[in-house]
């Protein structure tokens, strides 16, 4: 739970893998500082293998700033297309740290101990529209990590690719009525779908059309549930909610 934002850890084996890390211009080193940080600590994890950047919004990266200074990260993906001033910046400090960045082009694969990850491009000019959106399996579960796509984006996805029965599903931004197209979401047919966002926030966030267009789905909102855990073990999913 990193309020209006989104940050997803993925675990398996000895790999560690952080999609996103919110983060604003207002809090800057908080959220990192005070939750992710001692999280990752109180799971015995000691550094972050891979860290995926969705896109260059404050509130899906900001929080990289101080996470790569005060915490082993070994390797930085961003999305396509051109980087903004939040990941020049960024790019400046990893640089200084001599830490690895790349660009995770459209069609990438990446697998992680049980994790198999795919990413999917939609070669869009918007910084939302061009998320980067990640397709994975674990054992016999399937997910799909969206960032801040819009249904522009989801229009691509589905003359791009035959995605479908997902059972994890993070929502597109934040549960925003600019996402979560009734097309797209017939097609994709989520059983779980997972809404990062922030308590009382401005934005109207999760919007009720969206709910709506969820509502076959279980839904789980930060706001209302805090952090969410999935766990597979002996392919068994075991779902967990708790506050800090």
């Amino acid at each position: 739970d990193v309020g209006q934002g989104d940050s997803i850890l993925l675990h398996s084996g000895k790999y560690d893998v952080l999609i996103d890390t919110g983060g604003s211009s207002y809090n800057e080193g908080n959220i990192a500082k005070n939750t992710t940080v001692p999280l990752l600590k109180s799971l015995g994890i000691k550094d972050i293998d891979y860290l995926f950047l969705s896109h260059g919004d404050m509130d899906h990266l900001g929080e990289s700033y101080y996470l790569v200074k005060n915490f082993k990260v070994s390797n930085v993906y961003f999305n396509e297309g051109e980087f903004n001033n939040n990941e020049i910046r960024l790019i400046n400090l990893l640089d200084k740290l001599s830490i690895k960045y790349f660009v995770s082009c459209e069609g990438e694969y990446y697998e992680f101990g049980d994790f198999k990850l795919f990413s999917l491009g939609t070669d869009l000019v918007d910084e939302n529209d061009s998320s980067m959106i990640i397709y994975g399996l674990i054992k016999d579960y399937s997910f799909l990590f969206m960032g801040d796509a819009s249904i522009k984006s989801e229009e691509v996805l589905i003359q791009k690719y035959n995605i479908l029965d997902i059972d994890i599903f993070k929502v597109g931004h934040h549960g925003s009525r600019t996402s979560s197209g009734d097309e797209f979401i017939g097609m994709i047919r989520p059983k779980y779908s997972l809404i990062s966002v922030g308590k009382d926030n401005k934005f109207g966030h999760p919007n009720k059309e969206v709910l709506e267009v969820l509502k076959e789905s279980i839904i789980y909102r930060t706001d209302l549930d805090g952090s969410i855990m999935f766990e597979i073990k002996k392919n068994k999913l075991n779902i967990e909610t708790r506050f800090p």
